[in-house]
């Protein structure tokens, strides 16, 4: 049988809780162990979108596609994705998230066997659609660690299973292409799918229960759960402005990360698809920095990492806008680019969650949605400006959605009252 959380089924805040259960809440840990298992599932689960990306040129190859085609395969990957995280992950709120990440885990597993078997690239869009819409089981994974944590240490735990996922996204595109070179780009999606299937089995076995929330009442229908996401954008202003950081950064990332194959395949660099795959290691420095954020949002310097990190989304393509040419900028440009994506993906994540404990799936959809939006945004940009502009239109494209963040985290900073959510404010 499906188990409940039953959260609250209105979006208003609840009575403050029990001070005796507050403190409880407050200083509970997440085991190590369990931490670390949920680190690694969600890496694996977002892995998934992004195999293609060092691969795409052998996937042209293999299946008669034009290089636009090819790239569109990411685009529809996060597409899918977006979907989902609108329709999927706000179930998070209705039943055991414990019984729903293997269930997600599962029928990814047998999407990336799916996609292996692609022979046209109708049945590899297809795949690639599911594939993304069924990753969103790494969002059910933050949002579970979200509600395991003590509020002493949300930050914190939020940060650790975010550099597993993004220790997922940035190694997927190693493992691909060196797997690529041992066995074509089928190998890849081979491995990952049974990967994904002992995935599921472990985490069927070791996920807990989650603890009873002291506010639930009744859980809203399915419906309610999925009208309400909209609702929380339109009422708190805090999760506005961090879906809008959010959109910024990772649209710069994936105009970065959607041609950067293009460019490293064809003259001046010619490398293989293997070492393609190496740049990913060096997006390993922004997880690095995901731990950071979350303990700095912790001892209430949200705001200050914010403004940073917004600063390098910008800057970070001055160096990228000299790669075109010589590698030690792109370099650079990575490093700097992915450090500011990840501190400030998490510091947006860790502020979220303090926002409505009973709601967490929700703002997670919430957020991720708009995240989504703007990656699929840089992903189209991308393509276009790489088509009609090389590398230096792909260097402008980026720049902008740095320069979106920027003005946003200024504009904030200047109104320190601006900060704090909606329902936090005096009442009247």
């Amino acid at each position: 049988m499906i188990e409940r959380n039953a959260p609250s089924r209105g979006l208003t805040r609840p009575p403050p809780a029990d001070p005796a259960t507050t403190a409880t809440t407050a200083t509970t840990a997440i085991g190590r162990g369990l931490l670390g298992l949920l680190a690694v599932s969600t890496g694996l689960s977002v892995a998934a979108m992004y195999y293609a990306q060092p691969l795409l040129d052998d996937i042209r190859a293999d299946l008669g596609m034009s290089t636009g085609a090819a790239g569109l395969l990411v685009t529809v990957t996060q597409a899918g994705y977006l979907v989902a995280l609108c329709l999927l992950v706000p179930v998070g709120d209705l039943v055991a998230r414990r019984r729903l990440i293997p269930l997600l885990t599962a029928g990814q597993a047998a999407a990336l066997v799916v996609l292996a078997t692609a022979s046209s690239p109708a049945q590899l869009f297809a795949a690639g659609i599911a594939v993304g819409a069924l990753s969103v089981s790494a969002q059910v994974g933050v949002a579970f660690a979200a509600s395991l944590a003590g509020d002493a240490e949300r930050g914190k735990v939020v940060g650790t299973v975010m550099s597993g996922l993004l220790m997922g996204i940035l190694l997927a595109r190693t493992a691909a292409g060196w797997l690529a070179d041992l066995g074509g780009w089928r190998t890849p999606y081979w491995v990952a799918g049974g990967v994904q299937v002992v995935m599921c089995v472990v985490l069927a076995v070791r996920l807990p229960a989650e603890r009873p929330r002291p506010d639930a009442t009744a859980a809203p229908r399915y419906g309610e759960a999925v009208a309400s996401v909209g609702r929380l954008l339109r009422d708190e202003p805090v999760l506005r402005r961090r879906a809008i950081y959010g959109a910024a950064a990772f649209g710069g990332f994936s105009v970065l990360w959607t041609p950067l194959s293009f460019l490293l395949s064809a003259a001046p660099y010619g490398c293989s698809t293997g070492v393609i795959g190496l740049f990913g290691l060096l997006g390993l420095v922004g997880v690095l920095a995901a731990a950071g954020a979350g303990r700095a949002a912790d001892r209430g310097r949200a705001s200050l990492v914010t403004l940073g990190s917004a600063g390098l989304l910008l800057v970070s393509w001055l160096p990228l806008g000299l790669g075109g040419q010589h590698l030690a900028g792109l370099v650079v440009g990575v490093l700097v680019l992915d450090l500011a994506v990840q501190a400030l993906h998490i510091t947006n994540q860790s502020e979220i969650y303090a926002l409505r404990p009973e709601a967490r799936s929700r703002l997670t959809a919430a957020y991720m949605a708009t995240y989504f939006t703007g990656g699929l945004l840089g992903s189209l940009a991308a393509d276009a400006a790489y088509s009609h502009g090389g590398w230096t239109g792909v260097s402008l494209t980026g720049a902008a959605f740095g320069l979106l963040a920027v003005t946003v985290a200024g504009w904030e900073w200047l109104h320190p009252g601006a900060r704090r959510s909606r329902t936090d404010s005096p009442a009247p």
